[in-house]
């Protein structure tokens, strides 16, 4: 009889650590908050998207890059018909982010050129708004830019500037874009759109880069606040590190206690749902929040003509631009291509977002 209630005993202890190592796993993979419908925004509110669109190049070769990975020619068998289907997905994903009205502003990165943010804004129904686009052509190695679509209406641009960025291993990278409008006739507002190095060849090894490129954001960010403390500032971009890194903690200097209003200062806004197991990003079964947006302290103070709550800063995550993880458990973005093979998705990344509200 001891025996058997041992054995029963035993069996039952082995299910429960099954039961938990599923728990664990499920975990770990849950997907990112769902966000199926986007809050509608008041009159004078200002949307803000970033948007990493995963290698959107034209499907033309090109004879300065015969090396280059995506084209009609290519390896991947990039067709027209597929770049096509893909700007039409991310008009699509732009419309379903904006809610009641496209977001005034899209920063994107992983573009090849303004040919393909052209085809966004010109040659699909978001035709229809006024948008005007910010680009250029970056050294980046690869031949992928950051780039920036604005609603004329709603963001007046004044100017905008491109910054290097020198890598401590001497390759050349992406650009940040620096773009000043006024929103709505109420206030100025200064964007920075970047994409950080990634960790190709290694976490360790690749952070000098990223502390590079966040290290000239702290720079140019310095200079607008030094010269303007109550300046409103957004950087958003694909930092290719979570809001806990060194990078963004040392290099870009950013604050993660957003209940100071510090008007000089940075503030981190992925740190609470980086905190609570959001991703944007799926890698080896684990989300992972790596596209991210800081504003500068006046941004918060809600007595300011414009200002953000910290709790607008989200992740858009509808069931479209979903699929099932079969390797691992949950779901996962459905990207555009798994190594070779077309997958037909819009990217591995989900877009986020932030609203920014008229004070007065």
């Amino acid at each position: 009889m001891r025996t058997v209630l041992s054995c029963a005993a035993a069996a039952f202890a082995a299910s429960l650590r099954a039961t938990a190592l599923l728990l664990c796993l499920l975990a770990d993979s849950a997907p990112a908050p769902a966000q199926e419908q986007t809050p509608p925004r008041a009159a004078g509110d200002l949307r803000i998207m970033f948007y990493n669109l995963e290698n959107f190049f034209s499907p033309f070769a090109d004879t300065l890059n015969p090396q280059k990975e995506f084209s009609e020619s290519s390896q991947r068998r990039w067709t027209w018909n597929r770049f096509t289907k893909k700007a039409n997905d991310i008009f699509k994903v732009i419309v379903a982010a904006g809610g009641d009205a496209p977001p005034d502003l899209i920063g994107v990165c992983e573009i090849e050129n303004r040919f393909v943010l052209n085809r966004i804004i010109y040659e699909t129904p978001l035709a229809k708004f006024p948008y005007g686009v910010v680009h250029h052509d970056s050294p980046d190695g690869r031949g992928i830019d950051v780039g920036l679509m604005y609603n004329r209406e709603t963001f007046e641009l004044v100017e905008s500037k491109f910054f290097e960025v020198a890598l401590p291993s001497g390759r050349t990278t992406r650009e940040i874009l620096l773009a000043k409008g006024v929103v709505n006739e109420l206030d100025t507002l200064h964007v920075m759109v970047c994409h950080l190095p990634s960790k190709y060849g290694g976490a360790a090894a690749s952070e000098g880069g990223r502390m590079a490129a966040a290290d000239v954001l702290r720079r140019i960010a310095g200079g607008i606040l030094a010269a303007s403390p109550h300046a409103s500032l957004v950087i958003m971009g694909d930092f290719n590190d979570t809001p806990d890194s060194r990078c963004i903690g040392e290099g870009l200097g950013a604050s993660s206690n957003l209940a100071g209003h510090a008007p000089d200062s940075l503030y981190n806004l992925a740190l609470p749902l980086h905190r609570a197991g959001a991703g944007s990003i799926k890698f080896q079964g684990r989300w992972e929040l790596i596209d991210l947006f800081f504003v500068s302290g006046n941004l918060l103070n809600k007595d300011s003509p414009i200002y953000s709550l910290p709790a607008s800063y989200r992740i858009f995550s509808p069931p479209f631009l979903l699929e099932p993880d079969e390797a691992y458990t949950g779901s996962k973005p459905r990207r555009t291509y798994n190594g070779f093979r077309y997958a037909g998705g819009v990217s591995d990344h989900l877009p986020t977002l932030i609203d920014v509200k008229k004070g007065f």
